[in-house]
């Protein structure tokens, strides 16, 4: 039987699927998020989670046309994984960065022999996740909330109302969950999306800023150059 280990990038509709397959398969949100119901989850998987698919097992999914997940199809999953209880987990800072750094790879069209050395990394990183799921739920909402709303003005206090708490607690939680700030996580999220809409559409710049936030495009460029070291111009089509 032909072995199914592989890391793509893809990226769904809004119309709700529904399918099962013979392989294991991962969901690794990169820009944006995917509403999922595989076993006892169902709801939304956002940057930062990981949604596990075992072979067999029948998923509904959607997402918004803009987002972009790494999935991973696999013959095998490390025992941690398969004795998960939980379909979605959080996924440490080192595995968060490789799968960013995978997109990278994979959108510059890395040869069979890298994405097979890639893959063998992937695997090994996520043989050590902890996976005790243990970020506060209280922030899910507040995710979400961020994911949806890029194109709006958020603050700490509106957030925190969220999640129910102070903002002083809220800052706090967050920090110790996320790893940023909740500015510092915004502004990832909205150069994220923006360089997904340059990379993948051919939607003006002045429009692009205006979804994830900016009403003067030179504003946005400025911010967008200082975050990625080039100017929009460089990832349009």
């Amino acid at each position: 039987m032909n072995q199914v280990n592989r890391i793509s990038i893809r990226s769904y509709t809004n119309k709700i699927e529904s399918h099962a397959h013979n392989y294991h398969q991962l969901v690794l949100p990169l820009h944006g998020s995917i509403d999922i119901k595989v076993g006892d989850f169902s709801g939304l998987v956002n940057i930062g989670d990981c949604v596990i698919i075992k072979s067999g097992e029948i998923h509904q999914f959607k997402a918004h046309q803009d987002a972009r997940f790494i999935v991973v199809d696999s013959d095998e999953l490390p025992e941690n994984i398969m004795r998960s209880p939980n379909e979605k987990v959080a996924i440490n800072a080192p595995l968060l960065a490789l799968i960013q750094f995978i997109e990278t790879q994979l959108n510059h069209h890395i040869n069979q022999t890298i994405e097979s050395a890639t893959y063998d990394f992937f695997y090994l990183l996520l043989a050590q996740q902890p996976l005790s799921n243990n970020r506060d739920k209280r922030l899910n909402k507040v995710l979400s909330y961020i994911n949806q709303h890029l194109a709006t003005d958020m603050t700490n206090t509106q957030l925190a109302q969220l999640a129910f708490l102070s903002i002083t607690q809220f800052k706090k939680v967050f920090k110790e969950n996320i790893g940023v700030t909740t500015q510092q996580y915004i502004t990832q999220q909205r150069m994220d999306k923006a360089k997904t809409l340059l990379t993948h559409t051919d939607t003006p710049i002045a429009i692009i800023a205006e979804q994830v936030g900016y009403q003067s495009p030179s504003a946005f460029s400025r911010k967008f150059k200082a975050h990625f070291g080039n100017s929009p111009k460089a990832f349009s089509q």
